[in-house]
């Protein structure tokens, strides 16, 4: 008999913001193993006393996977806390793998991910009536190739949200991609270092021709979320169209419309 290895999202950095199921797994679990190099120690803090607690900051993507099979012979439940949400930008798969091999149960805890932490840190919604209704989460190539048709510049033409991960120190490559899918100089963009770890998030607000000079003046080179929407700053816009979900002369099977149609306000100012 072999235990379960559980994959936990611990969401983008607040401790508090792993989920209630993931935070069960974590009082319950014989080990633990999690990513320091991403993941806030303090998400361990639940662990009851005698849970083997490993960082795999310097282990290799075979070492992780041998801690993992070796901890699930030893116990029930084996945590592996993962950065933000599992299937976002993890190794999952590639841990998954060998436990199948080895016959070793594995469930995943979805998380929050950095990029709805980053939205929720400066105020912002991904998505606005008549605007846009589309969220892109991507990256800049670096040391992994992007898939054919999936460069920057290609996905940043559909003018909706993008949520650009991994890419804080290639910024230009951002700023090239956007520009050459005919994105605006003064297009907002905001940066997000460690959305919501406590006392260590900073956010960066700029455009496009200046967001790289405002986070080398903020010294910011590492764990961020790069966002750039055509719905960035919405909350200062003095137009705004709104739901029709919630406008009064619209029926839905809860309620009945109680007033005549309002006429549609501007896409944005």
């Amino acid at each position: 008999m072999t235990g379960t290895v559980w994959f936990v999202g611990a969401g983008p950095g607040d401790p508090e913001l792993i989920t209630v199921k993931g935070r069960a797994l974590v009082e319950r679990a014989g080990a633990i193993l999690f990513a320091g190099s991403l993941v806030n120690e303090a998400a361990t803090r639940w662990a009851p006393p005698g849970c083997a607690i490993a960082d795999s900051k310097d282990m290799t993507l075979d070492q992780m996977a041998a801690w993992l099979l070796a901890q699930a012979q030893r116990h029930e439940t084996v945590v592996r806390l993962q950065t933000g949400d599992p299937a976002l930008y993890g190794t999952l798969i590639e841990m998954v793998q060998p436990l199948d091999a080895a016959g070793v149960p594995v469930r995943v805890v979805p998380g929050v991910s950095s990029a709805m932490a980053s939205a929720a840190a400066g105020v912002e919604s991904f998505t606005l009536p008549e605007v846009t209704q589309s969220v892109i989460f991507t990256r800049v190539e670096g040391r992994t190739p992007m898939p054919p048709g999936e460069d920057l510049a290609a996905l940043a033409s559909h003018h909706c949200t993008l949520c650009i991960f991994l890419s804080i120190t290639l910024l230009h490559k951002v700023e090239a991609g956007l520009r050459a899918a005919g994105w605006a100089e003064d297009a907002p963009m905001l940066v997000v270092h460690k959305a919501s770890w406590p006392g260590e998030e900073l956010i960066v607000r700029g455009t496009l021709a200046d967001i790289r000079q405002r986070c080398r003046e903020a010294k910011v080179v590492s764990q961020s979320m790069v966002i750039a929407s055509p719905t960035l700053g919405a909350r200062h816009w003095p137009t705004l169209a709104k739901s029709r979900l919630y406008d009064p002369s619209f029926t839905h099977r809860f309620r009945r419309a109680s007033a005549p149609a309002t006429p549609t306000a501007p896409e944005f100012p």
